[in-house]
C-alpha cells in the first residue's frame, strides 16, 4: 500500500517543536526526511535526556520516521553542501528568523536559485512584515501575548498551558500548508513559500474571545478551570482524586439537573442557557462541587457516564500510560533506543487514512546517523566525508 508523500523529499532545519514536527507529520504520510542538526547535536535532542547519550524525550517524538544529518551551513563547504541537499530536495522546513534563513542561504531567493520549484515551508515566532519580525520566541511567548495566559488561572496569577499547544497547533497548521503548496506544484509546476508563525496561530485560538472583546466588550478575566460560555463545567475533587465534567447545552444542563434532582433549575432565569449558565457558573460549580466530594471518582464518572454527561478523570502522565484506552486503540508505539533501558512510547499519527496508511516505522537517529550515506548520495567520496568531518563541517 503507497503513502500519500512517496517519493517526496523534505530537509528538515527545524528546532524543537514547530518545524520538526511539522516534518515528522509529512513523514507519517511517506515523505523520506532528513533531519539536520549541529555538528555537536542540536540543543532539542538533549531536552529531558532519557539514554545514556543524553537524547532527550521530546526528540524520541520529534525525530521518528527521520535520517539524520549533522551540518554546519555557516562554513562555506557546509553552504555547497546545502546547495546540494535542497537540489535533491521538494520541501524545506526551517522554524528560524528571517535573516538567520538568510545567513544559512535557506532564504526563498536562496534556495529557488538551486531548485527553481521548491517549497520552502517558514515558520517563525511572529511571521515577516511587522515590528516583531525578528523577534525570537517560544510557545509560551504565543500563549502569553494572545490572551490564552491572561484568561488561564486566575486574576491574580496567569497560567501557561504545561503543553506547547501553540508549538503543536503551528506544526499541524504548517503541514497542512505544506500539504496545499505540494498539490499547487503537482497542478501548475510551481513552488512556493509557506508561512506560520507561533503568533498567528495563538491569535486563531483564541479569535472567538477576541471578537466578543471587540464586539461588545465583556471584558472577561480568568475563573481557572471553569467554563464562561456554559455550565456545568469545571474540574471537581472527589473523595480520591479529580475530574473534570464538561456540560455545553440544554440537553445536557437538563440531564445534570435530573441527576441533581433539582428540577427548579430548569426554570431559573440564570440558567437559561449556555452563556447565563457561564455567567452563572460559579453556582452551579459550588452544587456540584458539594456533590463530587461525597463520592469517589469511579462513582463521580460513571454516574455521568450513565446521564451521558462528558466527564473524565485528571490523569498523571502514569495513568496516562496504563489506561486500558490508549492501550486498546495503540495509540503509543513502542520505539527501542540505543542507550536506553527502555523503549519509548511514542504517540502515532494523531489522524488516520483509510486507504493510504499513515505510520511511525521507526525511532529517530542517533546523533549523524545517516550523514555518510546521505553524503554519499550527494556524489562525496569516503574520502571527502572523512575531511569534511575533520574540519566540522559534518
Amino acid at each position: 500500500m503507497s503513502n500519500v508523500l512517496e517519493g517526496i523529499r523534505v530537509l528538515d532545519f527545524g528546532r524543537y517543536i514547530a518545524g520538526p514536527f511539522c516534518a515528522s507529520l509529512l513523514s507519517d504520510m511517506g515523505a523520506e526526511v532528513i533531519r539536520i542538526e549541529k555538528v555537536q547535536g542540536s540543543e532539542d535532542r538533549f531536552l529531558s535526556p532519557v539514554s545514556d547519550t543524553g537524547d532527550g524525550a521530546l526528540f524520541m517524538q520529534m525525530g521518528r520516521n527521520k535520517l539524520g544529518m549533522t551540518l554546519n551551513p555557516m562554513k562555506p563547504e557546509g553552504r555547497e553542501i546545502v546547495k546540494k541537499l535542497v537540489a535533491s530536495a521538494d520541501v524545506v522546513v526551517a522554524n528560524l528568523p528571517p535573516d538567520t534563513l538568510h545567513a544559512m542561504g535557506l532564504d526563498y531567493d536562496s534556495l529557488t536559485a538551486i531548485k527553481p520549484d521548491i517549497i520552502l515551508t517558514m515558520i517563525s515566532a511572529f511571521g515577516t512584515g511587522g515590528p516583531y519580525s525578528n523577534r525570537v520566541g517560544f510557545d509560551g511567548l504565543g500563549q502569553a501575548m494572545s490572551g490564552a495566559m491572561y484568561m488561564s488561572g486566575t486574576p491574580e496569577q496567569p497560567v501557561k498551558s504545561y503543553a506547547p499547544f501553540i508549538d503543536f497547533g503551528t506544526a499541524s497548521l504548517s503541514a497542512v500548508g505544506t500539504m496545499a503548496a505540494l498539490l499547487e506544484r503537482q497542478k501548475t509546476g510551481q513552488g512556493q513559500v509557506v508561512e506560520a508563525s507561533l503568533f498567528n496561530t495563538a491569535l486563531t485560538m483564541m479569535n472567538g474571545t477576541l471578537i466578543e472583546q471587540a464586539m461588545i466588550e465583556r471584558n472577561r478575566s480568568a475563573t481557572l478551570n471553569r467554563s464562561q460560555t456554559s455550565g456545568p463545567a469545571d474540574t471537581f475533587r472527589t473523595r480520591d482524586g479529580w475530574v473534570l465534567i464538561q456540560s455545553v447545552g440544554g440537553p445536557l444542563f437538563a440531564r445534570w439537573v435530573e441527576l441533581m434532582s433539582e428540577p427548579e433549575w430548569l426554570d431559573d432565569p440564570r440558567f437559561k442557557d449556555d452563556i447565563t449558565r457561564g455567567d452563572n457558573g460559579e453556582l452551579i460549580s459550588e452544587r456540584l462541587a458539594r456533590w463530587c466530594a461525597e463520592r469517589s471518582s469511579s462513582e463521580v464518572l460513571a454516574a455521568m457516564e450513565a446521564a451521558r454527561i462528558p466527564a473524565g478523570p485528571v490523569m498523571s502522565p502514569q495513568q496516562v500510560l496504563d489506561d486500558p484506552h490508549v492501550a486498546a486503540r495503540g495509540m503509543l508505539k513502542q520505539l527501542e533506543y540505543p542507550g536506553a533501558a527502555k523503549a519509548a512510547p511514542v504517540m502515532t499519527t494523531p489522524f488516520s487514512l483509510s486507504a493510504t496508511p499513515t505510520a511511525v516505522k521507526h525511532r529517530a537517529p542517533l546523533l549523524g546517523e545517516h550523514t555518510d550515506q546521505i553524503m554519499q548520495e550527494l556524489g562525496y567520496s569516503q574520502a571527502d566525508i572523512d575531511q569534511l568531518r575533520s574540519i566540522r563541517v559534518i
